[in-house]
């Protein structure tokens, strides 16, 4: 693997607000159908980064986390489009988050932003933006966005744009 990879772009944040203010820059970027999959463990700060991309989007309302409802959909006053947050947290099986119709808003023209996308593995669609957080200390989280094809590379080249210039 060739050491800049441009599939590959990674932050380090040093602080929540920080976390959520790449997801917003991200948020605004975000066109139909892109599917967003944040993988971290608890307390890695998908829920802020999942927050600030709801900001940056547009929605009409704070994204909050679905835990219990499991999806939630927001939507955007300019132009009513969706975005549809999904935690995995508490399902069981993969046979469940298809029964929850996963693989119908994926298969949609609206943006999908799944938190715990490890816990439905093969539901998920191969053209995605991957994104792992990681704890480096208390307050530091390392992100490592992948994309996985064109239409995401693209977004994932925006993003490195609009944070670093280049």
């Amino acid at each position: 693997m060739p050491i800049l990879d441009p599939s590959i772009v990674e932050f380090i944040s040093g602080s929540p607000t920080q976390t959520a203010r790449i997801g917003e820059r991200l948020g605004k970027l975000l066109r139909g159908g892109a599917v967003i999959c944040l993988e971290g463990q608890l307390g890695a700060g998908k829920t802020c980064l999942a927050q600030g991309i709801g900001r940056g989007w547009g929605a009409t309302d704070d994204l909050t986390s679905p835990t219990f409802t499991l999806i939630h959909e927001l939507r955007r006053k300019i132009d009513r489009a969706r975005l549809y947050h999904v935690d995995l947290y508490r399902i069981d099986s993969e046979l469940e988050a298809w029964r929850l119709g996963l693989t119908d808003l994926i298969d949609s023209d609206d943006c999908v932003l799944i938190e715990w996308p490890e816990r439905a593995p093969t539901i998920l669609p191969p053209d995605r933006l991957w994104i792992q957080l990681e704890f480096v200390d208390e307050t530091h989280r390392r992100l490592a966005f992948t994309a996985t094809d064109a239409v995401h590379q693209s977004l994932l080249t925006a993003l490195k744009k609009n944070a670093f210039g280049a």
